[in-house]
């Protein structure tokens, strides 16, 4: 698929079903937009101020989840399969209405908004994308946490590891580029968490829609799960769905090579608050052709636009 060009949905896409957090049912509608004008949660249950825009600036909340809030209190938690799957199919412009505050969960992945939003077609427009350069490294850390993004030629890699006490689960790292590689592991992995956390998750009011039909749950040596996990690194490629749909609010898709160990959704948020804290990290660029040659971003081809 070409993603030279903006793109939205051909027809409306319903998905309905349980709120990880709050447990309540929640009913999503995607509908098409036209070019330029971006991803727009809309929450129908409430009648005024309702729109709310998934950019890193409005990200009120990274606990277990992201979520977003307009200038007038009103949110939209839990963004982050979706906003995956939206990136990774190339989806620039969609209007979501959603009549409650949390995106349901579904089976944890990323997996069923891929195959509805397919089923559904794509809409491609004459309106050319736009995509963020990255002019030089930016780091943030916290202890042994880190994530970084430098710039790159052409793609987005991403490279993430993890590292669990327990011994099911263990290391991990896996490492992708995402304009390039089958990213069907990746959006098919599954939330997780150990058995012997739910109850703290619990207490604080979260996972109250949690099952085993909407998430891995380790114990000990053992994943609950009874038909186990869908491949071998689910556990981080679950971290990289969670990091390509974070990083889609920075509004555009991104070329870059993004390292991470030990992060979610709060150091990947505070990362893009640092690189677009000052101008000279980033360019923002408008593709002026219709085919782009796997050469330097820098060639006469963009147009710089910011």
């Amino acid at each position: 698929m070409s993603y030279l060009t903006q793109k939205t949905i051909k027809n409306n896409v319903l998905f309905s079903g349980v709120a990880l957090h709050s447990g309540l049912n929640v009913n999503i509608c995607i509908k098409p937009a036209e070019p330029n004008h971006g991803i727009v949660f809309k929450r129908i249950d409430i009648n005024v101020n309702n729109l709310v825009h998934p950019n890193f600036s409005n990200v009120s909340n990274t606990s277990l989840n992201t979520t977003i809030e307009n200038e007038f209190g009103v949110k939209v938690s839990t963004i982050e399969h979706l906003m995956g799957a939206l990136f990774g199919l190339g989806i620039d412009n969609a209007l979501i209405e959603i009549d409650n505050e949390e995106v349901p969960i579904l089976d944890g992945s990323a997996k069923e908004f891929i195959e509805k939003i397919i089923s559904s077609g794509i809409k491609v427009s004459e309106s050319p994308i736009k995509i963020i350069k990255i002019n030089k490294k930016i780091e943030y850390r916290e202890g042994k946490r880190f994530i970084s993004i430098e710039p790159s030629t052409l793609s987005l890699d991403i490279e993430f590891e993890i590292k669990y006490k327990n011994e099911l689960i263990g290391d991990q790292k896996n490492k992708i580029k995402v304009y390039e590689d089958d990213l069907s592991d990746i959006y098919n992995s599954r939330t997780f968490c150990l058995f012997e956390d739910i109850e703290l998750i619990k207490k604080n009011g979260l996972a109250k829609g949690g099952s085993l039909d909407n998430a891995i749950v380790v114990k000990d040596d053992e994943i609950l799960n009874p038909d186990g996990l869908r491949n071998k690194k689910e556990f981080v490629n679950h971290k990289i769905l969670d990091c390509i749909g974070d990083l889609f609010t920075s509004g555009y898709r991104i070329i870059a090579s993004v390292k991470c160990s030990q992060g979610g959704h709060y150091l990947t948020n505070q990362l893009l608050r640092k690189v677009f804290n000052n101008k000279e990290n980033f360019s923002i660029i408008e593709i002026k052709e219709k085919n782009l040659p796997h050469t330097l971003i820098n060639r006469n081809i963009l147009k710089s636009i910011a």
